[in-house]
């Protein structure tokens, strides 16, 4: 058993465990390849992509506040959810105009043996899925993303493997991304970058880190994430990193 798994058993005997539920969190993974067809309907030419925004049973490494640990996504994660016809957008890197939607009837979500498969209906008329669509050409986009919120999961008895059990992707996204972030890079890899830059710092330049963390962290707040502020001074580089981890820095 590693250090953060000892802390994560001794805080759930002392109740004082941190939960993952309710947060709202991105998970980035290395999709088997994106899919590129022309479609037509109602006499319009569209163009159609496929992928999956997420792959079951597969673990990635993350970390939470007492260090790293593992992580996957069981295969009923999504039944609830996708029953209950979510509200999801399309978009690329998590950010600008939806370029599909469920709402819509353009983006078509549907969990198989291998993960969420995603379908956006895209229309090439637009500049920025003109762009997309070279991005995919070239190769310098071939990864997928789901922005979701965690309704469930289970830890393994001794807390060094986490499993989401249950998903809310009401609201959410998937989105073609630059970097798959399952598998080991993206958010894992660029925190413990991050930490190992760390680990020679203190004093007033690791209190500034602190404090951008704490400001990042605040509006994430504000912006309904599910995350409690902490106060900037005494955070320690454990603290700092898992802020890292969450994108916040």
């Amino acid at each position: 058993m590693n250090d953060a798994a000892a802390l994560r058993l001794a805080a759930a005997g002392a109740g004082t465990l941190r939960s993952l539920q309710d947060e709202r969190v991105r998970r980035r993974f290395a999709s088997p390849g994106i899919q590129v067809r022309k479609v037509q309907k109602d006499g319009a030419d569209f163009v159609e992509l496929d992928g999956y925004a997420t792959v079951f049973s597969k673990r990635y490494k993350m970390w939470d506040w007492y260090g790293e640990y593992e992580e996957e996504v069981a295969p009923e994660a999504l039944d609830r959810t996708l029953g209950e016809d979510p509200d999801v957008n399309f978009l690329v890197n998590h950010t600008g105009l939806a370029m599909a939607r469920t709402k819509a009837g353009t983006l078509t979500l549907t969990a198989d043996e291998t993960g969420l498969r995603s379908v956006p209906r895209l229309n090439p008329a637009r500049g920025d899925v003109q762009d997309l669509l070279h991005a995919l050409d070239d190769g310098a986009v071939d990864e997928m993303s789901f922005a979701f919120r965690i309704v469930d999961g289970r830890w393994s008895a001794n807390y060094s493997v986490y499993t989401i059990t249950e998903i809310d992707i009401d609201r959410g996204d998937v989105s073609a991304v630059n970097y798959g972030a399952n598998p080991y890079t993206s958010i894992s890899a660029r925190s413990q970058q991050a930490f190992d830059a760390l680990e020679h710092l203190d004093g007033a330049p690791l209190a500034e880190v602190a404090r951008r963390a704490q400001e990042r962290l605040a509006a994430g707040a504000r912006r309904g994430a599910a995350i409690e502020p902490p106060a900037a001074a005494g955070r320690s580089k454990r603290d700092v990193l898992a802020l890292l981890d969450a994108d916040l820095i």
